[in-house]
């Protein structure tokens, strides 16, 4: 699969959440690797931000990244809007310190995306494959996100909020391309109680009914409710019971927990691959999506080249024969003959390979066997003296052991399965009082040897 870009830019108008100030945000095509990347061109230089979790520098009420003194906030809508569409490398110029709130949801970019096409670039996608699971908790606020492996990226989210209007909903995403119609379309969300503590803080100055669901769940004099109109700059209504205070009707029962898989997906994005896993949230925020979103940066960097995924359905680059004729096994090249380790591992293909018997004494020196004892091809016992007559028992295990380099020879070799029993030159068995005994029986035809009288 291609990475994929923007066929042509585009650009969106409106004002700040938190900033209230007038702002245009433009998308435009970028070169392959590039990622996603945020340019202040109201600042002087013109700094470029990679949008990374490692740039993260708040996530209160948003997702702030930055670089020095440079700034983009609440990037969480665009970002799951591209991460969504499947969008790899874009650049994003802004002209003040955030990117505009729209209606509050992810659908006006995801609409633009859709106008104005994608195209594939020629480098392949860079995946980011789960193969085992991933928990991050937040204690404090109780927030616990699951990362497991799957062949394609989908969400899980329930929320859970002190509210007797909204206490628990629950939200899912299969596959990304249910994205536009079914998560895009969620807005943000705030309870009335938490308007003037964000006021005062400095937030929310762009904040209305038309970008916001507004919950209003907790007893509260109409004054009070007015006192908070006039702050935030909006026409004061009239709050009979508890509810949803919005003229515009909730887009699903559960909008606001599709709004945090939203927020989610736009946090997951800072990772800067497509993800190959299925998240499982519980009562997610920004704080604890940065903070998965940091645990996967870290474990790219710890392997920027990840091991290949093995597909079994998928035709094999050489089959076993193929690989067995690249071997030099059994012959070498033309014109290095006279090369004496090539030889010499030539030679060792050569020898039969029988099984030996149990061998209670070193071999004597001089012979081949001798020789391929002592893990040398040359029929010279090179060992020390004390070794060859030390008298310790040699088995089975230390033959194979030493020779364990050596061919086995093919199912269709003569040398597999000879049909003649194996001679041992062994002067000091003195149970046979000559220099030779058996070795095992033949392989292929069970004959037994019979020496001195007694069938072996």
């Amino acid at each position: 699969m291609k990475q994929v870009t923007l066929n042509q830019s585009f650009s969106v108008q409106g004002k700040g959440l938190h900033t209230g100030a007038r702002l245009q945000a433009t998308f435009c095509p970028a070169p392959e690797n590039h990622g996603y990347k945020f340019q202040r061109i109201d600042i002087e230089g013109e700094p470029v931000i990679d949008a990374l979790a490692e740039n993260v520098v708040s996530t209160v009420r948003g997702t702030v990244v930055g670089k020095g003194a440079a700034t983009v906030s609440t990037i969480e809508h665009a970002m799951a809007a591209l991460y969504a569409s499947g969008i790899d490398n874009c650049l994003i110029k802004v002209d003040g310190p955030e990117i505009p709130i729209l209606d509050g949801s992810a659908a006006p970019f995801v609409e633009k995306i859709l106008e104005c096409g994608t195209v594939e670039q020629d480098a392949d996608k860079d995946f980011y494959y789960v193969k085992h699971k991933v928990e991050v908790v937040d204690p404090a606020t109780g927030s616990k996100l699951m990362l497991l492996p799957d062949d394609q990226f989908s969400v899980d989210v329930k929320i859970d909020f002190d509210s007797p209007v909204l206490s628990n909903q629950y939200a899912t995403m299969d596959t990304v391309a249910d994205f536009p119609s079914e998560i895009a379309p969620a807005r943000t969300f705030v309870f009335v109680r938490e308007v003037e503590p964000l006021i005062t803080a400095g937030l929310i100055k762009g904040g209305d009914l038309d970008n916001a669901i507004v919950i209003y769940d907790s007893p509260m004099e109409q004054a009070e409710m007015d006192r908070i109109a006039d702050m935030m700059n909006v026409p004061t209504r009239n709050v009979a019971e508890f509810g949803f205070i919005n003229a515009k009707p909730l887009s699903s029962p559960n909008e606001p927990a599709r709004h945090k898989l939203l927020d989610l997906v736009g946090d997951i994005a800072l990772i800067g691959r497509p993800l190959k896993g299925r998240i499982i949230a519980t009562r997610p925020g920004h704080t604890v999506n940065v903070q998965l979103g940091k645990a996967l940066r870290a474990d790219i960097k710890r392997q920027e080249v990840q091991a290949p995924v093995y597909d079994p359905n998928a035709a094999p680059l050489l089959d076993n024969n193929q690989i067995r004729s690249l071997l030099p096994h059994l012959s070498f090249p033309a014109g290095r003959q006279n090369n004496r380790q090539e030889r010499k591992l030539h030679r060792r293909h050569k020898e039969c390979d029988h099984q030996r018997a149990i061998l209670h004494r070193p071999l004597p020196a001089g012979t081949g066997d001798a020789g391929r004892a002592a893990g040398r091809g040359n029929g010279t016992d090179r060992r020390s003296a004390g070794a060859q007559h030390s008298g310790g028992c040699r088995t089975l295990f230390h033959i194979l052991h030493e020779n364990r380099q050596r061919e086995v020879p093919p199912e269709s070799s003569s040398r597999r399965h000879p049909d003649f029993p194996c001679i041992v030159h062994d002067p000091h068995a003195p149970w046979h009082g000559r220099d030779e005994r058996p070795c095992l029986r033949g392989r292929k035809s069970g004959v037994r040897v019979r020496v001195h009288g007694t069938d072996y």
